[in-house]
């Protein structure tokens, strides 16, 4: 899998850290929680994301952090260059389309 860097809360050296993959998914690096595909990822991690694009099934913790659940990253060429710290992981997740309550093309 190639990643790209897409930003972090905290510059290019801090995480947590959002990527866009070459399989059309978000891998985004995040605390632990107690399950190996989740992460918590900080609100303002979600700015990074590109035009027209957006995460889903997020969770909003109340405490400015949200609980992602995706697949467990595992691809080694991926996990090298992201280099996680040990108190965070990360998971692969769908890009998904911006939607907004108006727009004329809905999903479904």
């Amino acid at each position: 899998m190639r990643i790209r860097f897409l930003g972090g809360p905290s510059g290019g050296q801090g995480s947590p850290r959002l990527y866009a993959t070459d399989r059309d998914t978000f891998a985004v690096q995040g605390w632990k929680t107690d399950r190996a595909d989740q992460v918590e990822i900080p609100h303002r991690l979600l700015a990074h994301t590109e035009p027209g694009t957006a995460v889903s099934g997020l969770v909003d913790t109340g405490r400015g952090t949200f609980l992602l659940i995706g697949a467990p990253l595992i691809d080694p060429d991926a996990l090298a260059v992201m280099r996680i710290p040990g108190h965070e992981t990360a998971v692969e997740v769908p890009i998904t389309r911006e939607m907004t309550p108006d727009d004329p093309h809905p999903a479904g």
